[in-house]
């Protein structure tokens, strides 16, 4: 056993090892990477042959948190890992649209990309490296793949750049995103950021991709070591060139002209439809059994082509569009008079309906991930049912897509939510119809059902994806606005951009091509700028601000922050307290212990209730002041003086002597019994034991001296 081993320095003192040849041998390749206490084995298999008919990369990549990693039991009665939790989807996605469009494009073999978390210490954060392990793990095997890459996470914390930043040092930054990118091209980009211009995105992007190269360079060297940098033959396609020089040749004039017809969808793609199968009637049944795979395939390189011809010729589109221009829009609210909130937003043929639902406490999420052990207040759910896109089919479950793309929307709006805002805030988005950018319609939709359900949105939220259509590496392209569903397809890059008219907020960008400069990413973004602001003003159009207050069938929820000492006084032993406080007022509360404070959230139907609830706790938490006067209620009666509650939970000593100017033998002499309410002065506290001296007689006339 010889294992190969390459180190990376990160450049602040911390170093990434690569090591293979000690576990997993049987795999195609297998890695393992730590970084400090951070351990991570990703392994690579392929299936020798493609299955018979496979014309796409069928590729799967499966990250998996160990709870044992960080000394943990998995929750629930199995005490076992289950099915995938988000974070682990949304970390599979992040590693699988950078390797995917790398794959030779007639390479159709069944990959399967494993990655397996099984040492982290909480500091730093595993997924940033998921990139790297899964890369080099290629790298050490003779499957095609034409990487490396790297990613990873760059944020900005006190106004500097920091490459792979820990948990804690993430909680102070404005700027979170994540980076895939091979040694010359940037290939993806995700994350969330408080507001920031196109600028210092994008010089994010060139920061994190130097430390990529670096990466990327140490894989090359790696798999020189290890021995695999020649790949394995393979022969996944077999092509007939006559036919597809007659496909082209006999369709290709058609389709160009369909493309730039500019129909709607169905209209287009039935005209498509129709002059492939009006060619392959040319054909008899034996000839299309051997030959209609490879038909349906020319004919979609035929339709690609005509497209990108389309535009890059005539700057026109498949509906008729310039390349800057946003579909028609128009949006309702208080389309719905059940949810506390809801939105109609479509754009083009792409609509979403967003619904919100306002709830306490009780409501948030519950995080139980191997290094996330937390309540989330802000869902939101995206839900693409089939018939959005026509399809005959059921649905069933909610898949990857729709986990990232809820994701998407959900970084989007979140920080433009209120803050200290006490409601557990879930937001639902039923994509209706489709056709291009249904995540960036959520987010339109949820910012004007926000709006509808009286959220005092810090500013509202808007969101555009952008295509591109490029050849000759680049040189000639054609970035488009608002882009259909075919524009995704059959072009060069998804980059979806959410944000105010303030900055960005969310940034989504997949690339589909080898090779994009920055000049084409500086004017997306620039591009992607006017765009937002035209459907910003939309939106605004539709609803200028928010509603000034909830609607009268949302729960009416208030808070106020307690300090910790008296978390225990309002809720009283065996919580005798505040059962009765919500008893007495109709109420719900929650008290949460956040740092050295105590939370208190009141819940009701009605202002009313709440604001007695607020009464009663305020009052256990109120302190004694000397000089003040209160309404005390007669708790007990002994020889010496009464016990008087001034405050819930805060009784002093009313001594004999303070009841009455005039000498008394008993309180009760002064009519005085328990039960009864009477008017006390706090004098004193006595500053070791904190007891209260109260007294009566001052409030009382003094008698003249006889």
């Amino acid at each position: 056993m010889n294992p190969i081993v390459k180190t990376i320095q990160l450049g602040d003192g911390r170093t990434v090892t690569l090591e293979t040849g000690k576990l997993a041998k049987q795999a195609d390749g297998a890695v393992v990477l730590r970084m400090g206490n951070t351990m991570m084995l990703a392994v690579v298999t392929a299936a020798k042959d493609a299955v018979p008919g496979t014309d796409f990369m069928p590729l799967q990549v499966e990250y998996k948190e160990k709870y044992s990693a960080y000394g943990r039991f998995p929750g629930g009665f199995v005490k076992r890992e289950g099915r995938a939790s988000d974070y682990e989807i949304l970390t599979d996605r992040i590693v699988d649209r950078v390797l995917r469009p790398l794959f030779p494009d007639d390479y159709h073999a069944e990959v399967y990309v494993t990655i397996n978390l099984y040492s982290t210490d909480g500091e730093d954060i595993p997924d940033a490296l998921t990139g790297l392990a899964a890369s080099a793990a290629l790298a050490a095997s003779d499957i095609p793949f034409n990487g490396p890459i790297s990613e990873v996470r760059v944020a900005r914390i006190n106004g500097k750049f920091k490459i792979n930043p820990t948990f804690k040092e993430l909680e102070k930054a404005d700027m979170d995103i994540m980076v895939g990118a091979t040694i010359d091209n940037i290939m993806m980009v995700e994350g969330e950021m408080k507001e920031v211009s196109e600028k210092e995105l994008l010089d994010a992007i060139k920061f994190a991709h130097e430390t990529i190269k670096v990466m990327c360079q140490a894989q090359i060297e790696f798999a020189e070591a290890v021995g695999t940098t020649k790949k394995r033959e393979y022969c996944h396609e077999t092509n007939d060139e006559d036919l597809r020089k007659d496909v082209r040749a006999k369709l290709y004039d058609k389709v160009y002209a369909v493309a730039k017809s500019g129909q709607g969808k169905q209209e287009r793609t039935e005209a498509f439809h129709n002059i492939k199968e009006e060619y392959k009637a040319t054909f008899s049944e034996e000839e299309l059994a051997e030959k209609g795979a490879l038909i349906s395939k020319y004919y979609h390189d035929v339709e690609k082509e005509a497209m990108r011809r389309c535009i890059l010729d005539e700057g026109k589109r498949l509906d008729g569009r310039k390349t800057t221009e946003i579909r028609p829009i128009w949006s309702e609210v208080d389309f719905i008079k059940g949810p506390h909130g809801s939105a109609l937003f479509t754009r083009g043929e792409t609509q979403a309906l967003a619904t919100v639902t306002l709830g306490t406490k009780d409501d948030e999420k519950l995080i139980d991930d191997v290094l996330n052990n937390s309540k989330e207040r802000f869902l939101l759910h995206y839900n693409f049912p089939p018939f959005a896109t026509g399809e005959a089919r059921a649905q069933r479950g909610v898949g990857r897509r729709e986990i990232g793309h809820g994701n998407l929307a959900h970084r989007a709006l979140k920080p433009m939510l209120p803050d200290s805002f006490p409601y557990v805030v879930r937001i639902v988005s039923d994509i209706l119809e489709s056709n291009g950018s249904s995540s960036m319609a959520t987010v339109c939709a949820g910012t004007l059902a926000l709006m509808d359900a009286g959220v005092q949105m810090k500013r509202p939220v808007s969101g555009i994806a952008m295509g591109l259509i490029s050849e000759n590496k680049g040189t000639n392209y054609a970035v488009l606005s608002d882009i259909l569903g075919d524009e995704d397809h059959l072009g060069d890059m998804d980059f979806k951009v959410t944000g105010t008219r303030n900055g960005i907020t969310a940034t989504q960008m997949d690339i589909k091509v080898d090779g994009l400069s920055y000049e084409i990413l500086e004017n997306a973004l620039a591009q992607a700028k006017q765009g937002r602001e035209h459907i910003l003003g939309k939106i605004l159009e539709t609803m200028p601000e928010p509603r000034a207050d909830l609607k009268d069938h949302a729960p009416r929820i208030e808070m106020i922050i307690i300090p910790k000492e008296y978390i225990g006084a309002v809720i009283g032993p065996g919580g005798k307290i505040i059962q009765a406080i919500q008893e007495e007022t109709g109420t719900t509360i929650a008290i949460e212990e956040i740092g050295n404070k105590g939370h208190v959230e009141v819940a009701a139907v009605n202002k009313q209730s709440i604001e007695a609830a607020m009464a009663k706790i305020k009052a256990i938490v109120m302190v004694p002041e000397v000089g003040e006067v209160y309404d005390g209620k007669v708790r007990s009666i002994m020889p010496y003086g009464a016990f008087i509650e001034i405050l819930p939970g805060k009784d002093g000593l009313l001594h004999i002597s303070e009841v009455d100017w005039a000498h008394l033998e008993s309180v009760e002499q002064a009519g005085i019994k328990e039960g009864d309410t009477i008017q006390v002065k706090l004098m004193d506290i006595d500053p070791k034991s904190g007891k209260l001296k109260l007294s009566r007689k001052v409030l009382l006339p003094r008698p003249e001296r006889q």
